[in-house]
């Protein structure tokens, strides 16, 4: 479980395919605190940690997470949002994010508003996932306030600390992101799908 509160960036160092596995080596100045078996989200996505060596740290990504997200287009060199799981006890500072990806998204437009940044993504309706104008929504693991909700897209306005601290200051047209969608909201959409 996290929260979708960005901890720190890790940097892409390695990429490695084996029987349809990604493994993907990270430097990150919190893998001295990481341990094996580890959940971190990454853009995200909940991944073990299998392997550290020194500041680095590996996971593996299988075909579904591969499928559903855009961890199987990070390339060497890429940022990547960093966030441990939650403890028990402590604020609850953004929304419950499970780290389980639902799709992927697309940046339509990436805009200065006076001081702040406006995104907008654009996302496949046929999955049948939504949001609300003032609901939550994970961009590549971080926990935002959706504005301008639409039928498969919304936008998100990002606060320069959020800017300078994740790699939405890397997102331009065209770029793909990972979208996990509110938990309450997407049981709330099974429950009326099934006429309970």
């Amino acid at each position: 479980m996290f929260t979708g509160i960005i901890e720190t960036l890790g940097t892409v160092k390695q990429l490695s395919t084996k029987k349809g596995n990604l493994d993907i080596t990270i430097a990150s100045d919190i893998t001295s605190q990481l341990k094996i078996d580890q959940s971190v989200a990454h853009n995200g996505v909940c991944l073990t940690v299998v392997r550290i060596n020194n500041n680095e740290y590996t996971v593996t990504a299988i075909k579904e997470t591969l499928d559903k997200s855009n961890i199987g287009d990070l390339k060497v060199n890429d940022q990547v949002n960093l966030e441990r799981a939650m403890k028990l006890g402590d604020r609850l500072d953004g929304h419950i994010v499970q780290g389980h990806v639902d799709q992927t998204a697309t940046c339509i437009e990436a805009k200065e508003t006076n001081g702040s940044w406006l995104y907008t993504f654009e996302y496949d309706p046929k999955l049948n996932n939504i949001t609300i104008e003032k609901g939550s929504i994970t961009v590549n693991g971080v926990s935002l306030t959706v504005v301008n909700s639409a039928k498969n897209s919304f936008s998100v306005a990002i606060i320069p600390y959020t800017f300078e601290h994740t790699n939405f200051k890397t997102f331009k047209k065209g770029t793909k992101v990972n979208l996990e969608f509110d938990v309450i909201g997407k049981y709330v959409k099974r429950l009326t799908e099934l006429n309970v």
